[in-house]
């Protein structure tokens, strides 16, 4: 298995460098951080239809939410009787709480090779060429806290990057909170985005920043085009698929 990983990692490692080559005439010193973005983009566009049955799932997840919240509170004394209403429920909207799951899980593994690549400072034996790349005069394999400080040219570059992932994780947690908000309309205020899932929701995303401090410079790069794209994806496919729904909830 772990074998069959380094293979993917390798095999990406080459797609990289030949994106890098690619764009070396005319990103010149910037290739190394434009393929990243590059190809960070056209892996999220070749899963866009996993994505699309992820983001699918979670709407039916928030669809689910105020009925089956409203079966706990009614049902809370009579374990059996709100085990059958849930999955009646769940039965007659065709989804579950579950949904959107697996299309999550079946984009991890790529996602893992791809986030290997920014990491690895040796691939197959030989050292990652990507990490000897700069971004305004910083290598893209140094780290935040192993620069010249805070107020060097290190130090800015890294303190642009934080204060980017800072701007889109904003974007990403109010999107996400708009949209869990509007399928959460009705729930009772322990099933809303304020609860404890809602809190974790709006700080996970921060958690990026903290991470992006001790991963090579390669890697927050990455996390930040993910992030971007991840929040813009977001917004198009909950759009796309809550104008589907409209009809039918106003035909029900």
């Amino acid at each position: 298995m772990f074998a069959l990983f380094d293979a993917a990692v390798l095999a990406g490692y080459h797609v990289l460098t030949s994106v890098i080559s690619v764009l070396s005439p005319l990103a010149g010193s910037l290739a190394g951080a434009a393929a990243i973005v590059a190809v960070t983009i056209a892996l999220r566009l070749a899963l866009l239809l996993l994505s699309y049955y992820a983001v699918r799932g979670q709407a039916a997840q928030a669809r689910l939410l105020p009925q089956l919240a409203e079966l706990q509170r009614k049902y809370k004394n009579q374990p059996e009787r709100l085990r059958r209403e849930m999955t009646a429920v769940q039965q007659r909207e065709g989804t579950s709480l579950f949904a959107g799951i697996l299309p999550l899980l079946a984009q991890w593994p790529f996602f893992s090779v791809l986030y290997r690549l920014f990491l690895t400072p040796v691939i197959s034996g030989h050292p990652n060429a990507l990490l000897s790349d700069q971004l305004l005069g910083v290598p893209l394999g140094s780290r935040w806290l192993a620069g010249a400080g805070t107020f060097s040219a290190h130090g800015a570059v890294f303190l642009g990057l934080f204060a980017l992932l800072a701007l889109v994780s904003w974007a990403a947690v109010r999107l996400a909170r708009r949209f869990t908000t509007a399928g959460a309309a009705g729930a009772p205020a322990a099933a809303r985005p304020g609860s404890v899932v809602g809190g974790l929701t709006r700080v996970l995303p921060y958690l990026t920043i903290v991470f992006a401090a001790f991963v090579p410079l390669a890697a927050g790069l990455y996390l930040l085009t993910t992030i971007a794209w991840t929040a813009a994806e977001r917004t198009v496919l909950m759009r796309r698929i809550q104008a589907r729904q409209q009809p039918r909830l106003a035909a029900a």
